[in-house]
């Protein structure tokens, strides 16, 4: 199924099992990033076979959160991009919500008040832009009784960042969740709940952290990729995007973390791939290759 193609599907739920947790992929719609921006130094003529963009050279992204189900546990994987745009950033980015987190939330039988939990593997615009809405002409926390987890240091960058990191932060993403007093941050290697870790590894920003569920427990694993992996098609360690402020951490990081999920035969976590959620890696010593679980199309 193309891109485009899937703009036109009706969502419907799709999950799988890590131990005792049910993953649900959710939605928040899509928008579109310079090509050449989300590939770096990776030629045109490879990127855009995998990836073809359209006349302005923009392809098409997800912002797909996931929703972590065990017990009386419902936690959010990051959120989305959100709904306070103006009409010209709408543009520019080519924003699509036809799709909105509350209302894949809401399919799945919940309503935001019963989420419990809400993860951010960073604080870019486009990751945790949903976590907060207008309501009454006042700013508030989508999810109002979740405790809302972030990397300590991306929560210093939302507020102190420099002229090369203001671009990817916004302040109202973050302030009304910690001024109603939900907001945790962590570091370095954090276990957030019970089996659910995150890892923070820096080089796409100061403090992105793929975040792993069920890693030590029976049954399958699953890493949300974040923007470390951010697509099912930026599998080979140099695929890095033109984005991170790193490249040379990204890369070491990628494939350390690439090489063992693929030979743990982990379940990845897709954030950003149009079309498909989840998938698992595989290594044959010299690249890496991606299979995508059955019927998860976007």
């Amino acid at each position: 199924m193309s891109s485009e193609a899937s703009s036109t599907t009706a969502w419907e739920p799709r999950s799988v099992q890590a131990g005792e947790w049910k993953i649900t992929a959710l939605s928040d719609g899509f928008f579109r990033l310079d090509g050449g921006s989300m590939w770096g130094v990776v030629p045109a003529n490879l990127w855009r076979k995998l990836t073809p963009p359209a006349e302005d050279n923009t392809i098409r992204l997800a912002l797909r959160p996931f929703l972590l189900e065990r017990g009386d546990v419902k936690a959010v994987v990051e959120v989305g991009v959100g709904d306070r745009w103006e009409e010209k950033w709408r543009g520019i980015y080519h924003i699509d919500r036809s799709q909105t987190l509350e209302d894949t939330v809401r399919a799945c039988g919940l309503s935001p008040e019963e989420i419990t939990h809400v993860i951010a593997s960073h604080c870019h615009w486009d990751h945790i832009g949903s976590q907060v809405v207008e309501r009454d002409g006042a700013l508030a926390p989508l999810f109002p009784n979740a405790r809302h987890f972030a990397p300590a240091i991306e929560v210093e960058m939302v507020k102190n960042a420099d002229h090369i990191r203001r671009a990817s932060y916004r302040l109202d993403d973050l302030l009304p969740v910690e001024e109603a007093g939900l907001l945790e941050t962590y570091s370095g290697d954090a276990e957030l709940l019970p089996g659910v870790w995150a890892h923070e590894l820096g080089g796409h920003s100061d403090g992105v952290s793929v975040i792993t569920v069920n890693e030590e427990g029976g049954g399958d694993t699953a890493i949300f990729w974040a923007d470390v992996v951010p697509t099912t098609h930026h599998i080979q360690p140099p695929f890095i995007m033109a984005y991170d402020i790193d490249v040379v951490r990204s890369f070491e990081v990628r494939t350390e973390w690439m090489k063992q999920a693929a030979e743990g035969g982990w379940v990845g976590l897709f954030y950003h791939d149009a079309d498909h959620a989840f998938g698992k890696l595989s290594f044959d010593g010299k690249r890496f290759a991606c299979e995508v679980l059955p019927g998860e199309e976007a």
